[in-house]
């Protein structure tokens, strides 16, 4: 019995034999994988999948349709996705409308349709905020079990003792449970770096409140891998092909739980 062909190779749609679609190799370079070459020998490695069917070199794609990953990470192959990074400024809301008027994230980047922030920072928090039509990415970002870190600088009332530092480390008691451990440093007095791992309410301002400290700035400068410094209050920047490659790895997204 001769093995059934996989369906992304059958003599299926066009003359000549070929399906319809771009060919693999291409669309893998266009989405920042390297140069054809390249994504040719990653493909003959056998480490490109499409809708979990090992690919081989000369397929062709749906970029509508299609599920394409390369070592188990969701290439985002859809040419309409859209990823956007922001430096959210102080005063801004992080809900799609505000019925009291206030500035909203959204009215700071292009208008597109299913455009939404990953996650929240409350309207005093400033800093990273990430904005997609990509709503698999935003499950996996967001989701607790993943573990996606998000790094803040912190400026408080005045120092904290080392007794306060270690009881951040280490997990404070909050109204909706106790905290998981983070990693804490304070680099001045009065300024304080602190990774979680958690997606709670308003965490990290209630985390200081626990051990006595008053916020006075936040600012989110992390969100996994991604990171930028020269990105200006209320600036926004499209996030590139190897930032959403390396975010996906990040939050251990292995593959879309639905096609976007």
């Amino acid at each position: 019995m001769v093995d059934e062909v996989p369906w992304f190779l059958e003599d299926a749609d066009e003359p000549g034999g070929e399906r319809q679609g771009e060919r693999l190799q291409k669309v893998l370079a266009q989405r920042g994988w390297g140069s054809r070459r390249t994504c040719e020998i990653l493909i003959s490695e056998g480490r490109v999948t499409v809708n979990d069917v090992v690919a081989e070199l000369g397929c062709r794609v749906d970029v509508d349709d299609d599920v394409v990953c390369v070592d188990g990470v969701p290439v985002g192959i859809k040419p309409d996705l859209v990823y956007y990074l922001l430096n959210k400024p102080d005063g801004v809301v992080t809900t799609a409308s505000d019925p009291q008027g206030r500035p909203t994230a959204l009215s700071l980047v292009p208008e597109c349709p299913g455009l939404h922030a990953v996650g929240r920072l409350d309207m005093a928090t400033e800093g990273l905020l990430l904005l997609t039509t990509d709503g698999n990415l935003t499950h996996a970002v967001t989701h607790p079990s993943k573990g996606v870190e998000k790094e803040y600088l912190v400026q408080v009332d005045n120092s904290l003792s080392s007794g306060a530092l270690r009881a951040l480390r280490d997990g404070v008691e909050l109204d909706d449970g106790m905290t998981a451990p983070a990693r804490v440093s304070q680099p001045e007095p009065g300024v304080v770096r602190i990774v979680i791992h958690e997606g709670r309410n308003r965490q990290v301002r209630r985390m200081f409140d626990a051990v006595g400290h008053r916020v006075q700035r936040l600012i989110r400068i992390r969100i996994g891998p991604i990171r930028d410094n020269k990105l200006a209050p209320g600036d926004w920047r499209k996030m590139s092909s190897s930032e959403v490659i390396e975010l996906s790895k990040a939050c251990g997204l292995e593959r879309y739980a639905q096609r976007p």
